[in-house]
């Protein structure tokens, strides 16, 4: 399996999408080849500081970077060389399977839309984002590819995040549910009514509208939302998590008794804390393009580059993209006709 890293993408760029890619090819033994796209010399310079010299490791040199506050859709006609798009391009001619990058979201949804297309049936692809719940995981999409979605996309984000959530993530029937305000049917604003009545006929396995706190305590397998509507949720969940934590710590430090109490409950905290920490889950796919694209965290440790690559590994495996386009096909084939 061949893997390409935008090695210049990300807060914490190159260090430790570099570091995670030297911790990707130790653990992995079934990567043929990891392309690193960027700055050689600052790449060769990161390989030193991790003493890894494994041959599969194979530097792509570019020389511009595309930065957080730029245009993405500029960035692919302006910016021609940089990491991002070069590693798309290795997609694009067959020479690597997926591609990784913690860089500008937009602009890797943007090179990758242009550069290799939408998959067939396919009108605009979504994140596909993972979340833990004490029963089982969930994939929410989209979780801020398309801002501006289309009722009939959101239809389409709900079949592709049913193939994620049965091929890769091992739910037989995934139940799909529409995030709104309230769970009553007639529940939402014109925009989330109009999904709701192309879903509830879609064949699927609806289970309808969902409200927030429903993801955790009356969980579905699959929950369709517009872009911005699931990058806002995204980050929320991300910094509640990240908060909690930090608060508990705090009251855990107030007397002695309450550190003999923490001290006892460690284990605990510790696996809570790895079941929601962004690091375990790596990255998420950006489907419905017409290649393997993982999206990463913009502030990836070494861990969840490395867990991002895994993720790509395991979408190319699992045959995500034939499978999105045998569902849609069939779909397709059983819609009603106008």
């Amino acid at each position: 399996m061949k893997i390409a890293v935008d090695a210049m993408g990300g807060d914490f760029a190159p260090r430790n999408i570099v570091e995670g890619a030297a911790l990707a090819v130790a653990e992995y033994s079934h990567i043929d080849k990891l392309f690193l796209v960027g700055d050689t010399p600052q790449i060769e310079a990161e390989l030193k500081r991790v003493k890894c010299n494994d041959r599969r490791i194979e530097i792509v040199h570019s020389t511009q970077v595309v930065e957080m506050g730029e245009d993405p859709l500029l960035s692919v006609r302006k910016k021609k060389d940089s990491s991002i798009g070069r590693a798309v391009e290795l997609v694009k001619k067959g020479e690597a399977d997926a591609i990784m990058s913690a860089g500008h979201t937009g602009a890797a949804v943007a090179n990758s839309t242009i550069k290799l297309r939408l998959l067939p049936g396919i009108e605009r692809a979504g994140i596909a984002v993972t979340f833990p719940t004490e029963t089982n995981l969930f994939v929410l999409i989209d979780a801020g590819a398309n801002p501006d979605a289309r009722p009939q996309h959101l239809l389409q984000y709900a079949v592709m995040g049913s193939v994620y959530s049965r091929h890769v993530l091992g739910y037989k029937d995934p139940s799909v549910g529409l995030l709104s305000i309230g769970a009553e049917d007639g529940k939402g604003d014109e925009f989330t009514k109009e999904v709701f009545e192309l879903m509830k006929d879609s064949g699927l396995r609806f289970r309808g509208n969902v409200e927030g706190h429903d993801l955790f305590e009356r969980p579905v397998e699959v929950v369709v939302c517009g872009g911005f509507v699931g990058n806002v949720m995204l980050k929320s969940c991300e910094a509640l998590a990240h908060a909690i934590f930090e608060w508990l710590k705090h009251e855990i430090y107030k007397t002695p008794l309450r550190k003999i109490g923490g001290q006892l409950a460690k284990g605990a905290f510790k696996a809570i804390k790895d079941k929601v920490s962004v690091d375990q889950y790596g990255g998420q796919p950006l489907l419905g393009v017409d290649g393997i694209v993982i999206i990463a965290h913009g502030s990836s440790s070494p861990t969840a580059a490395k867990n991002a690559i895994r993720v790509g590994m395991e979408s190319v495996r699992h045959q995500v993209n034939p499978h999105i386009v045998e569902e849609m096909k069939k779909f397709y084939d059983h819609a009603p006709q106008a």
